[in-house]
């Protein structure tokens, strides 16, 4: 699940599976599985490595696809023998010299000139940006693209941020549970600039008829009428200077949409609300890295929050696994120490991979842990009842996660009341230390069905 959710996002990742030795491959025996096989659909590439030399040509091959190109994960199954092997050093001195580039510039196709054309008449052009442009490190330039041109930018759920939510041209998430705005835009506009995005069926409903210019470098996801296999960075350089239409009209039709969910959360209610308690997270947490989990505190966060920064959100999109946001939360807090980093999760997903508190005790991560206790799989209790009127077994008869916490060495609290959270949020995040706050919500309170 790990890995293939890497792959639906996209994510760098590199992955090495120990093997039996190459003497017992295939024979059946105690452990022998071919894990090539099972990864090769996965992944972008899948090497069942054969000698020790192979094994570090692979590694510095794969470190160099991740910085070069489409990214995802890279499998590399090394067999017992060959991990103990040796290696002379002039194998480890060599650098890895690609033979063929993986990338394609087609800005010199007649794809490209009917995008050039496009753009230059388009009266109401919007910007779709994905997660290729923060892959590729196209952030600024995106940005500088959207403010000399003066075109707004819609995004998807892992893009959420390039352009910080609380900016003019700024019309946040587009598609299911996107918001008002964007949807508008993408039902209104005449072209739609997809830049680094998949195009999923869940942003397609945001979408109508206009033309799309799509440019990713996985050629597999290329769904546009224009259809440019190219790096994010790169086309939006060889973009930049293109002479355009003014857009004040068209921003000015915009204006009087909501860029944001107007979701109540003025709730006084014992057990909290849960949009309650996440609005109350969020909004004492401002400039955190938040990270989420999966279950219907997911909608919540995300009906709720305005990401000010590329990757101010960090969750997993294409396959939503339970149990990502702890270990997630550890990579954020390592990847940037400088930054206060919020986990929200529900009372299901912690106990999935609860066990990471070991590793935030002994590193003391300075993670603070918003436990969404619902007492059971909300999500899937509310579907439950929805489509097929019960009966389901998601009641979950929880441990005391305050006392799990301290058993870590992890210092917790427990709040019912409304007026505490705020204040022990932000508590909280000034010891800059590992912290739990345990949320008892009310059970009963379902997420709001999607609209488009």
């Amino acid at each position: 699940m790990g890995v293939a959710t890497a792959y639906k996002d996209s994510v760098p990742l590199l992955v090495i599976t120990g093997d039996v030795s190459t003497e017992f491959k295939g024979q059946n025996t105690f452990q022998d599985v071919p894990q090539v096989q099972v990864f090769q659909p996965i992944t972008l590439a899948s090497y069942d490595i054969k000698t020790p030399e192979e094994s570090i040509l692979k590694l510095k091959e794969a470190f160099h696809l991740f910085k070069n190109g489409k990214t995802g994960p890279i499998h590399l199954n090394i067999p017992r023998d060959v991990l103990s092997g040796t290696v002379g050093q002039s194998i480890l001195e060599t650098e890895y010299a690609p033979t063929i580039s993986n990338r394609r510039d087609e800005t010199s196709s007649p794809g490209w000139d009917e995008a050039s054309q496009l753009l230059k008449t388009a009266q109401k052009p919007l910007i779709l940006a994905g997660a290729g442009v923060l892959w590729s490190g196209a952030v600024e330039k995106l940005q500088e693209f959207a403010q000399d041109h003066k075109i707004p930018v819609a995004t998807t759920y892992p893009a959420r941020g390039v352009l910080p939510e609380d900016h003019h041209l700024s019309l946040g998430l587009i598609g299911m549970r996107g918001t008002e705005a964007a949807n508008q835009a993408g039902a209104r506009t005449d072209l739609v600039l997809a830049v680094g995005c998949r195009l999923s069926e869940r942003t397609l409903k945001g979408l109508g008829e206009a033309t799309i210019i799509h440019v990713n470098l996985d050629e597999a996801v290329l769904k546009g009428k224009i259809n440019i296999k190219a790096d994010a960075g790169e086309f939006l350089g060889k973009i930049s200077h293109l002479k355009l239409k003014n857009t004040q009209k068209w921003l000015d039709e915009l204006r009087g949409y909501r860029s944001y969910h107007a979701v109540p959360t003025d709730y006084d209610d014992i057990p909290l609300k849960p949009q309650r308690a996440i609005n109350d997270i969020l909004e004492s947490s401002t400039g955190a890295m938040v990270v989420n989990d999966a279950g219907s505190h997911t909608t919540w966060v995300n009906l709720l929050g305005v990401v000010g920064e590329p990757s101010g959100l960090i969750f997993s999109g294409g396959f939503g696994p339970m149990g990502y946001g702890l270990p997630a939360a550890v990579g954020v807090s390592l990847g940037r120490p400088e930054k206060n980093v919020v986990l929200v999760v529900g009372d299901g997903g912690f106990q999935m991979t609860l066990q990471e508190l070991a590793v935030i005790s002994q590193l003391q991560l300075p993670i603070l842990i918003t436990l969404i206790n619902n007492q059971g799989l909300g999500i899937i209790k509310q579907w439950q009842e929805l489509y097929y009127d019960g009966p389901y077994q998601v009641g979950l008869e929880n441990p005391d996660f305050v006392a799990l916490a301290a058993s870590y060495g992890i210092k917790g609290q427990k709040i019912k009341d409304p007026d505490q959270l705020s204040i022990l949020v932000q508590k909280a995040l000034r010891l800059k230390k590992p912290y739990l706050i345990e949320i008892v919500v009310d059970p009963d309170e379902g997420i709001p069905l999607p609209e488009v």
